[in-house]
């Protein structure tokens, strides 16, 4: 067909088609790669006679006409038809075959389709840049710039896995065809805490940064406190309490210590005693977290106590000679070294000891105390207890007082049976324990221990005893008596336990008798049954 009759056709189908039916193509656009191949159908059900497909509106592409298929010079190669379902198809796609494609397709009648096709470069490239290496929390602009390389771009922020939120406020972006421009003010430690992804894509491909992007924002200090916040108030000297400074800071803050505000010299994060154990005075003590980036300056909220030395021993210094009962006095000194002395506790016997009497005097500063004269009741443990805000520390003293003896006394039985054992013990309060002897009519016997022990009693051990208590220390002796009386056997009030079980015997078998004669008269008496 030549070209002038080829340019009537296509002037004249378009009015044709326009008139009998549209829409055999769809609505489009259509997209395709670079480089690659798009297949154009209409929608028709018969075999056409006539086919005119046509470029951006007279620019010619392929037609079918007299059972010839042409395609136009510019297309040669590029472009076939099928003359059976009129379909075009289009290869090695170029940007330049982006345009409005239509058809006119005579069948049983005029049939007339448009649509619009969109040639696009696949995505690639793609790359995130900024405009300052690292940043400043409130203070830094952070712009970051996503590009890549394709056609009709769209790009997504991605903080991590979270899509990055705009707000058009502080957090703002630009989009171009080629880039997207985040910008973002007053940058928080939170807005990039990363990784942070780009990602760009068109109707037909889709890319991300093959490597995640990350920008330090440098922050704090922040929340800068001392541990413990409550210290007691009062601290030992040479223990191992320490304070401890620390900061939200990246990067990590470095510390200055102040006491009373005059700057002590050590830059640990941690205050030891030893840093400061010239400061014995009550003091108020804080940190201040700096970092070097942010120049920012944070003190600590302050906490206050006082170093004090602890007691480090005590000692009791009392008499070491002989006490004696209503004759000596005793004084006793408590001695503490080290640390300051708070308070002097006495004790004795693990209770407190108070001025019960005018016998016991304690110093105004209790320190020691003076107990005159001596009496029994002052036998026994003394303690001296030292402490101040941070220890205490005793020390003890065993008081011995020599007394007695006392008026002893005997314990025994008055009156015993002969053949019986008898005991007398003897007993007198006395310190050191008293040494005793014994008599029977003032006559002096053998024994010499606090029991006089009579194997069997005999007649002739009826009598007096006296038992003679005496104090080596003292030289003091007393004594008591005390009667026995040695009797015939089975003479004294009472029964023995070999009689009382006697007594029971022969009433268990008297009982028993009685109960076996009275079963065997009963049984006489029972009537015989006579077997007629």
């Amino acid at each position: 067909m030549d070209p002038l009759s080829l340019k009537s056709l296509l002037l004249l189908l378009p009015l044709l088609g326009c008139c009998v039916g549209q829409g055999i193509l769809p609505a489009g656009p259509v997209s395709a790669l670079v480089g690659g191949n798009v297949t154009l159908k209409p929608l028709i059900s018969y075999p056409p006679s006539v086919i005119t497909w046509a470029f951006n509106g007279p620019n010619g592409v392929a037609t079918f006409v007299g059972g010839t298929v042409t395609v136009e010079d510019a297309y040669t190669g590029r472009a076939s038809l099928n003359s059976t379902d009129g379909s075009l198809t289009l290869s090695a796609l170029t940007p330049g075959d982006s345009g409005d494609y239509s058809v006119n397709v005579i069948t049983t009648r005029a049939r007339f389709g448009e649509t619009k096709l969109l040639v696009v470069e696949p995505v690639s490239n793609v790359d995130i840049k900024s405009n300052v290496p690292d940043a400043i929390e409130y203070n830094s602009t952070v712009i970051l710039t996503c590009s890549a390389i394709g056609s009709s771009l769209s790009f997504k922020w991605i903080n991590g896995s979270a899509p990055i939120v705009v707000d058009g406020t502080r957090i703002t972006e630009i989009k171009t065809n080629s880039s997207s421009v985040l910008t973002i003010k007053n940058v928080l430690r939170t807005d990039l805490v990363g990784p942070i992804y780009c990602t760009a894509s068109n109707s037909l491909t889709m890319k991300s940064t093959t490597t995640p992007f990350n920008l330090t924002v440098y922050y704090g200090p922040d929340d800068v406190t001392l541990t413990p916040a409550n210290p007691p108030k009062f601290i030992q000297a040479g223990s191992t309490f320490n304070l401890t400074c620390s900061a939200s800071s990246l990067p990590p803050a470095s510390f200055t210590w102040y006491y009373n505000g005059m700057k002590i010299e050590t830059s640990s994060s941690v205050l030891t005693l030893d840093m400061i154990k010239g400061y014995t005075e009550a003091a108020n003590y804080t940190c201040r977290a700096e970092n070097p980036k942010s120049k920012r300056s944070v003190p600590s909220p302050a906490v206050s106590f006082t170093i004090m030395e602890g007691i480090s021993s005590v000692e009791i210094i009392g008499p070491t000679g002989v006490l004696i009962a209503s004759n000596s006095t005793a004084n006793l000194s408590c001695q503490a070294t080290g640390g300051t002395v708070g308070k002097v506790d006495w004790l004795k016997d693990g209770k407190p000891l108070g001025p019960s009497s005018p016998r016991v005097v304690f110093a105004a500063d209790e320190s020691s105390v003076l107990i005159s004269p001596l009496q029994k009741d002052d036998n026994g443990r003394f303690t001296c207890r030292v402490s101040n805000a941070v220890s205490s520390k005793e020390a003890h003293y065993n008081m011995q007082v020599v007394y007695g003896p006392e008026q002893p006394t005997i314990t025994a039985r008055k009156a015993v049976e002969v053949n019986q054992q008898v005991e007398l013990t003897c007993s007198a309060a006395s310190v050191p324990p008293a040494s005793y002897t014994w008599k029977l009519n003032g006559t002096a016997t053998t024994t010499t221990a606090a029991v006089f022990i009579i194997a069997s009693a005999a007649y002739k051990d009826a009598g007096t005893y006296t038992c003679e208590a005496h104090n080596i220390i003292t030289s003091k002796t007393t004594s008591t008596s005390h009667n026995l009386s040695v009797q015939g056997e089975g003479t004294l009030d009472g029964l023995s336990d070999g009689a009382i079980a006697g007594i029971v015997i022969a009433v268990i078998i008297a009982v028993a008798l009685v109960v076996v004669g009275v079963w065997c008269y009963c049984r006489q008496k029972v009537p015989t049954s006579s077997p007629y």
